[in-house]
């Protein structure tokens, strides 16, 4: 086993290459990691989740006087790096940072090599990104009820793109075109880079996707901004209604963001990460730079993530049943 946070890892050095855990000084926060912690991203440096785990590593790096590593391990919709977290020793120097989409691999992947219930502990809720419903320069609407009225008038004949099958951009998206009878056509890509690049050059028409990420093709007028999937407006685009002021009451979608680790992982060690994690997210700087990017910070226990993420699991799964996408 490999040395974990804990007072007697220094003991434990002078008399074996092997370390323990000690619970107490772990859970009473008096210990210091030994050596850098990975932060696993199942997902592109550069994307919206990628954006927002390294603010958060870099905290975590300046309160636990040890760096956070960013390891990024992108593919099969956060899949792998969910994989590589599970088969990691559970002993806190390995985390997962994932994404809503760690509820819908469940329900579309026919044989999924990993349970999100059991091979996992939940740490922290972090944050949440709204989704934006955002259209080419080219289409004639400048609101959703615009928007709704051309794409009725034009079944079939629009693509809507996606960071991917059973990412969060594709129901987001699916739940929009189905409550307003609208017929169009998925396109996945591979990533959220690659899919906002279609829309800006006009290969697709519309999609929702995270804020963080069309932020600047909306800034420089290569999409258009018509709603945002916050229950609120945000603060960054006050005059942008939400989707529920435009016609679809009670609609809320955001791309949730939190902490893993392998479920074996000692409660103590679990309860340290939790309360690190929620220090750094109450801090002026993070909160800041969180802003810009348009997340929410949100925070949690283990015991409300883990609830969290269990309602999460049923509400996704009746949506991919109703959107009928299965992935091999």
């Amino acid at each position: 086993m490999q040395a974990s946070f804990t007072r007697r890892a220094a003991i434990a050095a002078a008399v074996a290459t092997i370390g323990v855990i000690a619970a107490p000084a772990f859970a009473q926060g008096a210990a210091r990691p030994t050596k850098p912690i990975t932060m696993v991203v199942p997902f592109p440096p550069g994307g919206p989740t990628d954006l927002v785990a390294r603010v958060l590593a870099q905290k975590l790096g300046e309160q636990l006087g040890q760096n956070v590593v960013v390891d990024n391990k992108g593919g099969a919709n956060g899949n792998i790096g969910a994989m590589a977290v599970v088969r990691a020793p559970a002993d806190g120097y390995t985390i997962l940072y994932n994404t809503s989409s760690i509820t819908l691999s469940p329900a579309l992947y026919k044989s999924l090599s990993y349970s999100v219930e059991k091979d996992f502990a939940p740490v922290a809720l972090t944050a949440v990104v709204p989704l934006a419903l955002v259209v080419h320069p080219s289409v004639p609407a400048s609101n959703v009820k615009e928007f709704v009225a051309y794409a009725k008038a034009n079944p079939g004949k629009l693509s809507y793109g996606s960071a991917g099958n059973g990412n969060v951009t594709h129901p987001g998206a699916f739940q929009f075109a189905q409550a307003n009878g609208i017929d169009a056509v998925h396109a996945p890509f591979k990533g959220s880079a690659p899919a906002d690049l279609a829309l800006a050059s006009g290969d697709i028409q519309f999609m929702t996707d995270t804020i963080n990420s069309v932020m600047g093709f909306v800034k420089d007028k290569r999409m258009k901004l018509l709603a945002v999937t916050s229950s609120k407006r945000m603060s960054l685009f006050p005059d942008v209604p939400t989707l529920a002021e435009s016609g679809m009451p009670g609609f809320e979608v955001g791309a949730w963001q939190g902490v893993m680790v392998p479920a074996a992982t000692p409660k103590p060690v679990v309860d340290r990460l939790s309360a690190e994690i929620n220090k750094a997210l109450q801090s002026p700087d993070v909160r800041a730079k969180l802003a810009v990017q348009g997340a929410e910070p949100l925070g949690s226990t283990p015991a409300e993530y883990g609830a969290y993420v269990k309602n999460e699991l049923a509400r996704w799964a009746q949506v991919v049943k109703a959107s009928g996408v299965t992935i091999e």
